[in-house]
């Protein structure tokens, strides 16, 4: 069993940045890949990034790539969203999951584990 907390989450101005973190606790994240997805109001849950277990491969949506990156700290059980140029279209519910494979890794209903989520509210 794993628990994951985000935090980080808050409100920025559009072009600022953020740095959301993933903590897990019970076991070692370090055997999980980690995914990212978002959930705006009235919109469905999307995916935003994952990195593999070791940090040596990541995915990324469009809408995302090249602002955002995931990094990983395995000796401290800890991911990273970190979000540059934010855009008022980043606003959501960010969540952190995780899950043994990188198979499907942008479908959320493969991963096993979810945090509580941490909101992101970008204004113009």
């Amino acid at each position: 069993q794993v628990e994951l907390v985000e935090s980080g989450g808050g409100v920025a101005q559009a072009g600022d940045s953020l740095v959301l973190s993933c903590a897990a606790s019970g076991r070692t994240l370090s055997s999980y890949v980690v995914g990212w997805f978002r959930q705006a109001p009235g919109k469905e849950r999307e995916f935003v990034g994952a990195i593999t277990t070791l940090g040596g491969g990541r995915d990324y949506a469009d809408s995302v790539k090249g602002r955002f990156t995931i990094s990983r700290d395995n000796a401290k059980n800890l991911v990273f969203l970190r979000m540059n140029s934010l855009k008022p279209e980043d606003t959501a519910v960010y969540y952190c999951a995780a899950r043994v494979n990188y198979f499907d890794v942008r479908v959320g209903y493969r991963y096993n584990y979810w945090g509580q989520g941490t909101q992101v509210t970008v204004s113009s």
